[in-house]
C-alpha cells in the first residue's frame, strides 16, 4: 500500500511545517483542509513575529493571529490607532513600534489605558515624538516589562528615567541610545540612588547608554553601586567619561561585556584600572579610543586574559603590543584590529602562532600587511572569517 504525505498525523505535519519560513507557513495552509488545520497548530508559529502595516480595518486579522498563537507584533506603518492593536491582542507579549515616527504621547495614552500584564518587550526606537509623559503611562500599566528600547527618543529626560525607576522593577534590558538630555541624575534614579522617590531598576542586565553626551564618571559610580546584576554595558561615544570612571566599573563581577568605543578620554590608564579589578570580562571594545596604545595590551594580558572578544580598531598599537599580549590570551575567539596601521606581518605571525582559537579577525585598513602575513593567518585551524575590507574571506576561500 502506498503511503502519501497526507496520511501523516496532524502533529507530524505541524512538526514539519514548523521548520518553514513565515511565507511558506502561510502557503501550506492553502493546499488542503488537512494541511490548513495542521498549519494552524500553535507549535508551527512559536516565536514568530507578525509584521503588519496598519492601514485599514481588517476584522479577521487579530483573530487569525490569536488562533496561531502569535503574540509578537512589529508595526511597520501606523495609520490607525495603536489601541486597535492592543484591543485585538490582549495577550500580546512583544510590541515593536520602531520607526513609527507618527506615534505620539496621545496615541500611546489611548492604547495603554489599563494594565497589560502579558507585555514583556516594547520597542519605541526612533519614535521621536515620545516624551516623558509616555514613560509615565508605561511605568503605570506595563509593570511586567523586561525589555524597553528607547534609542533615538531624543525628548526623554531624567524625569522619564525617574518614572521608569518607579514603575518597572522587572526591567532587564534598557536602551537609551542618543537620549541626549539624560544625565548623571537620571542614571542615579535607575540605580536606586533616590530610594525616597523610586526603588530603581535593580534587575537590569543590559544597559545601552551610547551617545549620551551628558554622562560623566558619576554615572559609572551610580551603576557600580546600584546595578550589580549588570552584564552588558554600552558606553560608546560617551565623551564625558574618563579613566577615573573605570575604577568604579573594575569590581562589577557580573559584567561580561563592556563597550567603550570612541570614548575619547579613555587611555591606557583606564585599561589598567579595569585589569587590576575583579572583572570577568568576556568582551571589550576600545576601538577608536586614540589614547589606547601598546601598554593597554600588556594590561589586558595581565588582568583580562579571559577575553573571548577584543576590539582595538584604529588604536595606536603595534607588533610590540601584540607580542606582549598573545601568549596569555588562550580563550580569544574574535580580534578586531582594523585600521591599526602599525601592525605588520610580524604581528600577524605572532597571532597565528599563539591565538590558535581565533574564529574571526578584522584586518581592514592594515596597510602594512602583505600576502606573507595573510598566508600565516589563514592557516589558523578555527578561522572562519577574515575581513580585509569589502571582501570577506571565509573558510572555503582560504589561501592554500
Amino acid at each position: 500500500m502506498e503511503t502519501h504525505i497526507s496520511c501523516l498525523f496532524p502533529e507530524i505535519l505541524a512538526m514539519i511545517f514548523s521548520y518553514l519560513d513565515v511565507k511558506d507557513k502561510g502557503r501550506v495552509a492553502q493546499v488542503c483542509i488537512a494541511w490548513r488545520d495542521a498549519s494552524y497548530h500553535k507549535s508551527v508559529w512559536r516565536g514568530v513575529e507578525a509584521k503588519l502595516h496598519l492601514r485599514r480595518a481588517n476584522p479577521s486579522l487579530f483573530p487569525s493571529l490569536q488562533a496561531r498563537g502569535i503574540r509578537r507584533v512589529q508595526i511597520l506603518s501606523l495609520r490607525r490607532s495603536l489601541s486597535y492593536v492592543i484591543q485585538g491582542m490582549p495577550n500580546i507579549e512583544s510590541l515593536n513600534l520602531s520607526g513609527c515616527y507618527n506615534l505620539t504621547d496621545n496615541g500611546l495614552a489611548h492604547a495603554f489605558m489599563q494594565e497589560i500584564p502579558s507585555l514583556r518587550v516594547l520597542n519605541l526606537s526612533l519614535c521621536k515624538q515620545i516624551t516623558d509623559s509616555s514613560l509615565g503611562r508605561i511605568a503605570q500599566y506595563l509593570k511586567n516589562l523586561e525589555v524597553l528600547e528607547l534609542g533615538g527618543c531624543s525628548n526623554i529626560t531624567n524625569t522619564g528615567l525617574l518614572l521608569i525607576a518607579w514603575g518597572l522593577h522587572r526591567l532587564k534590558s534598557l536602551n537609551l541610545r542618543s537620549c541626549r538630555h539624560v544625565s548623571d541624575v537620571g542614571i542615579g534614579h535607575l540605580a536606586g540612588m533616590t530610594r525616597s522617590a523610586a526603588e530603581g531598576c535593580l534587575n537590569l542586565e543590559h544597559l545601552t547608554l551610547q551617545d549620551c553626551q551628558k554622562l560623566t564618571d558619576l554615572s559609572l559610580k551610580h551603576i557600580s553601586k546600584g546595578l550589580t546584576k549588570l552584564r552588558v554595558l554600552n558606553l560608546s561615544f560617551c565623551g564625558g567619561i574618563s579613566d577615573a570612571g573605570m575604577i568604579h566599573l573594575s569590581h562589577m563581577t557580573s559584567l561580561w561585556n563592556l563597550n567603550l568605543r570612541s570614548c575619547d578620554n579613555i587611555s591606557d590608564t583606564g585599561t589598567m584600572h579595569l585589569a587590576m579589578g575583579t572583572l570577568r570580562l568576556s568582551g571589550l571594545d576600545v576601538s577608536f579610543c586614540d589614547k589606547i596604545g601598546d601598554q593597554t595590551l600588556a594590561y589586558i594580558a595581565q588582568g583580562l586574559y579571559k577575553l573571548k572578544s577584543l576590539s582595538l580598531c584604529s588604536c595606536h598599537i603595534s607588533d610590540d603590543g601584540i607580542n606582549r599580549m598573545v601568549r596569555q590570551m588562550h580563550e580569544l575567539r574574535t580580534l578586531n584590529i582594523g585600521q591599526c596601521v602599525r601592525i605588520t606581518d610580524k604581528g600577524l605571525e605572532l597571532i597565528a602562532d599563539h591565538l590558535t582559537q581565533l574564529v574571526g579577525i578584522d584586518l581592514y585598513g592594515c596597510t602594512k600587511i602583505t600576502k606573507r602575513g595573510l598566508e600565516r593567518i589563514t592557516q589558523l585551524p578555527c578561522l572562519k572569517v577574515l575581513n580585509l575590507g569589502l571582501w570577506q574571506m571565509t573558510e572555503s576561500e582560504k589561501v592554500r
